[in-house]
């Protein structure tokens, strides 16, 4: 019996992918991902997608709507994939929230700790033998007992508020809605998006890309910051308008800034790369051995249950169905 075929758009670990190969054949793309054109001719004739950040076109899909199932993203987000496309074409959407919690959580804090107590700075000095070092040499900023202004209230967001509760810190919250959940489990205080902005030592932010949330931080929002804030971004790069960040550090409207997502992936703004105020991480959130494992054994159950005909967990579109099973 032949077996169901699955692209992945880029390569991961190999061993992400041992339970999908256990029942599956797996073509797996190169690290870079392909073109529009070559990516066509690869999904052709797939019965499932793992989709990781490469962008999935109007071309590519419908090169997958005679045969394709599922697309499963790889992570969390899935502003790469056309969501509404693929309901017209009956395709199940999937992601995977959970695998990705803890340690884009833990990167998170690293950014915050990092920018805080200047560690680029410090390693540079270090490295370089000549640097003298002195009692007042990259004076950082204490964390602990001051304000985490949290933008969002899910899943990394709540892990992000537990860990600053380690910290004693003070935790304020923004989004569409207060969440009472999220007040109970960290004691955190709803406010407007402006009263976080202007109370916030730290503004970490925790929100997916919508048309919505686009340039979420912008002029307007660093003008209400304070000047010894510092702004982390493991969400999504578009969520910050990186011309108003940059401008905003060379004025100092702000101290810092931690980033692990960029407007124009793979390529951060020319002027962040020479700040060092500025710790950059290249989409690393869920750069671990164990999450990847997670991900990648979360999307073969997905896809199992789609080929099985069962609608999967997280799926964003249970209204787009194609009967029967390979």
């Amino acid at each position: 019996m032949t077996k169901p075929r699955v692209y992945v758009t880029r390569s991961v670990l190999p061993e992400a992918l041992d339970l999908l190969r256990s029942r599956c054949q797996v073509d797996v793309g190169p690290s870079e991902g392909l073109s529009e054109a070559a990516l066509v001719e690869a999904v052709r004739g797939a019965d499932a997608v793992v989709a990781t950040l490469l962008h999935l076109s109007p071309a590519v899909m419908e090169a997958l709507a005679p045969t394709c199932k599922i697309i499963s993203s790889y992570g969390v987000g899935y502003d790469h994939i056309p969501v509404e496309e693929a309901t017209r074409l009956g395709i199940w959407v999937t992601h995977n929230p959970d695998s990705v919690t803890t340690d884009t959580a833990d990167l998170a804090w690293a950014l915050i700790l990092g920018v805080a107590r200047k560690l680029h700075d410090c390693d540079l000095t270090v490295r370089n033998d000549e640097t003298p070092w002195g009692v007042t040499i990259h004076m950082g900023l204490r964390v602990s007992g001051k304000t985490l202004g949290i933008v969002g209230s899910g899943r990394i967001a709540l892990a992000v508020a537990k860990r600053a509760q380690g910290f004693g810190m003070r935790l304020s919250y923004t989004g569409r809605r207060r969440n009472e959940a999220f007040e109970a489990a960290t004691g955190a205080q709803y406010m407007s998006k402006e009263e976080l902005l202007a109370s916030s030592d730290f503004v970490s932010l925790h929100i997916p890309l919508t048309e919505d949330t686009r340039h979420y931080i912008s002029t307007a929002e660093f003008a209400l910051m304070r000047p010894h804030a510092i702004l982390i971004n493991t969400a999504r790069g578009p969520v910050v308008d990186e011309e108003a960040l940059v401008v905003a550090l060379k004025e100092g409207r702000i101290a810092g800034a931690g980033l692990d997502v960029f407007e124009h992936e793979p390529h951060a703004h020319p002027a962040l790369r020479t700040m060092n105020n500025v710790l950059m991480t290249p989409h690393r959130g869920v750069a671990t051995i164990d999450s990847h494992v997670d991900m990648g054994e979360s999307s073969a159950q997905k896809i199992f249950d789609a080929l099985d005909g069962r609608l999967p967990q997280n799926c964003l579109n249970p209204q787009a169905r194609k009967p029967g099973a390979v």
